[in-house]
């Protein structure tokens, strides 16, 4: 019986039966699968999928599609640099745009008294800033030709204004020899 048991361990006496089993399937699984595959091809030779499309119901259908999931795969950076914004914009219609505007609804929502008043005083701002750095051009020229007409070498003092003493007042100009109080 050791023996036995001994001898089944090592030898399985089903191996042969498999091995005759596998020469039988084995060629069966093939034939099997050509013929599927030859079905497939005569069923889409005769079906009409023209005719297979008008009875499907395609809203049905669509209501099983999670729109969400899908869009969430799509890459969009990917997809607008595949895009012709020129051809796209060719395409639009801008008069059309214009005409359906709300301008009066647009109007009314809008404080035109502080766009006024913030355009206008940028403007005033860039109108000022113009008319001083004019002002020192011109006062530069008239400093150069007086220094020429009085033909002095050197520069004249670099502003007009006298410091200003440390209470913020301006103090007036030494007389020669004088010292400051």
């Amino acid at each position: 019986m050791l023996l036995a048991w001994l001898i089944l361990r090592v030898v399985d006496p089903r191996d042969r039966l498999r091995i005759a089993g596998k020469r039988l399937t084995d060629p069966a699984e093939a034939l099997a699968q050509r013929v599927a595959e030859r079905v497939v091809e005569l069923v889409l030779e005769v079906l009409d999928v023209n005719a297979l499309a008008l009875r499907l119901d395609l809203n049905a259908l669509l209501d099983h599609v999670d729109v969400n999931a899908l869009l969430s795969r799509v890459d969009v950076d990917a997809l607008l640099a595949r895009t012709d914004v020129d051809a796209l914009l060719a395409r639009v219609d801008v008069n059309d745009l214009v005409q359906r505007l709300d301008i009066d609804g647009l109007v009314e929502q809008t404080d035109l008294g502080a766009v006024i008043a913030r355009s206008s005083g940028g403007v005033a701002a860039e109108a000022l800033d113009s008319a001083r750095s004019q002002a020192v051009g011109m006062d530069q020229f008239i400093d150069r030709w007086t220094q020429r007409a009085l033909r002095r070498k050197g520069r004249g003092p670099a502003s007009p204004v006298a410091p200003a003493s440390p209470a913020g007042h301006a103090r007036p100009p030494l007389l020669p020899g004088q010292a400051r109080p």
